[in-house]
This record gives structure tokens, sequence and C-alpha cells, in this order.
């Protein structure tokens, strides 16, 4: 994971003062290391009959749609407000610095569906639970969440579903 480490950026006092953003776009860039990092992101779920990866808005469908692809799964993009026809389920969560709203086609799943979240960053933990609640609300069923970057300082991991796998490849 070194090789994929050495292509996070880190940009300092973005989006706002005395955040530090860590960067994928790099690691994005680089063909090999994308396809590492999305083998990595993989290898826990091979054999689990993942049926459906949620990718978060937005980072988290660049590698959620990768990810679907690469475990013969389909995708289901979890937005923000007003940018999916209705109907629509949400749920409203907190973030580190605001607050926010996550929406999915209502019909984006079938009852008990196998679900896998997918994100970027785990921070806080708000966005990401907020996403575990939409699929449950949804009656599928969740397998579990992968993030490429983990921030443990930020003690985002506790607040994750007790008994539900939360994988990362990187944590800073």
């Amino acid at each position: 994971m070194q090789d994929l480490a050495a292509l996070i950026r880190a940009v300092p006092d973005f989006p706002r003062p005395g955040v530090m953003f860590r960067d994928v776009t790099p690691l994005l860039a680089d063909a090999g290391s994308f396809a590492r990092c999305i083998d990595a992101l993989a290898e826990p779920w091979q054999g689990s009959g993942v049926q459906a990866v949620c990718g978060i808005e937005a980072r988290g469908f660049i590698f959620g749609a990768a990810l679907a692809q690469k475990l013969h799964a389909g995708f289901v993009p979890l937005r923000k407000p007003g940018k999916l026809p209705p109907p629509v389920a949400s749920v409203d969560y907190q973030l580190e610095y605001g607050s926010d709203q996550l929406q999915v086609q209502h019909d984006a799943f079938r009852p008990g569906e196998r679900v896998l979240l997918v994100d970027d960053v785990l921070a806080t933990g708000g966005t990401l639970v907020a996403a575990a609640a939409l699929v449950g609300q949804l009656g599928a069923g969740l397998l579990g969440a992968s993030v490429v970057i983990e921030l443990p300082a930020l003690q985002g991991r506790s607040r994750w579903p007790a008994g539900k796998p939360l994988h990362s490849l990187l944590r800073y």
C-alpha cells in the first residue's frame, strides 16, 4: 500500500481552515496504481456474493463503479439532493463541517439484495453511516463497506454498525 499512499496528496486548509484534505486525484491518474487500488478494495469481498456496490457522491462513484465491475455486481449511486428523478428515498446526516442529505432511487435494490458501500475517505463517519441507513431503509442487506482512506483520529469507525465489516486501505 506504500506505493498507493505515495500518490495521495495532502492539501492543508481545504475545504476550510484546519482541515487536511487527502486528494486521491494523483492516484486516479496513475493507471497501474488505480488498478492495484481497485484490486485491493475488491480482495476482502471476493466470494461474498456482492450484488450491488453503492458509491457515495462524488469520489465514491469512481471507486464504486470500478469495484462493481471487478466484483461482477451492479452499481448504485448514492447522490446529493436534486440529482435523481423522483421518487427517491433520502436520509439527512451531519458532516464534520455541516449537514447534508443522501438520496437513492426508491427501487434501487431488490429486498435482501447484498450491498457493499464504497467511498474515498472515512472521516467522522457521518456519510458512511447515512449510506448504511439508506440501504437498510430500502430493505437491502448491507454486507459492509470499503474506503480508500481512513482518518482514525476523527473516530468515524466508532459510528459504524457493530458486526459489519469495514475495510480501509490507507490510514492517516
